[in-house]
């Protein structure tokens, strides 16, 4: 096992609901081994009140999440990103710009709970079932042996992940 600290930046369109709750399960989860940032290509301007009640009602820190350009993880000196996923399927079919650190990528598309009708309980468990994908699929990233799989079978292993409907191991 190593020390090493891994960067990772998760990427929706908007940058409101499953980016959001993505940066925060990463940090969460990832216990100082893993350091997650979420950002948009067209960016809301503010984080989904929905995705912030539930990541409190978990005892998440939501302080520093902000809905965010992917435009800033570009720039002259953002950090060297090890791994970039895209949680939405418009944010996997943009053009990307080129990201600092060559990072392996990957699709882990969830349904957009942000985009779920009806009355607040109705989307207030559409963000918890997405929540819940998020969080299965960062836990089996997370058991994943980094430093023994090279670039491709690593590659194929968070494809993998992305594929599965409901998080678990495809």
């Amino acid at each position: 096992m190593t020390d090493r600290l891994y960067n990772v930046l998760i990427l929706c369109t908007g940058n409101s609901a499953r980016s959001i709750l993505a940066e925060a399960l990463f940090n969460e989860m990832g216990k100082g081994r893993f350091r997650a940032w979420s950002a948009g290509s067209h960016p809301a301007g503010k984080v989904n009140p929905f995705a912030i009640e539930l990541l409190q009602s978990k005892g998440m820190t939501v302080t520093d999440l902000r809905s965010k350009n992917w435009d800033e993880f570009a720039a002259p000196g953002a950090p060297a990103l090890d791994f970039i996923f895209t949680v939405c399927d418009n944010a996997a079919g943009e053009v990307c710009p080129v990201w600092p650190g060559k990072p392996l990528t990957a699709h882990w598309g969830i349904p957009d709970p942000a985009a779920a009708e009806g009355s607040d309980e109705a989307k207030r468990r559409a963000f918890l079932h997405a929540f819940l994908q998020l969080q299965r699929r960062i836990a089996l990233f997370f058991a994943l042996p980094l430093e023994k799989l090279d670039a491709a079978a690593l590659k194929q292993r968070l494809a993998d992940i992305g594929r599965s409907a409901d998080g678990k191991a495809a």
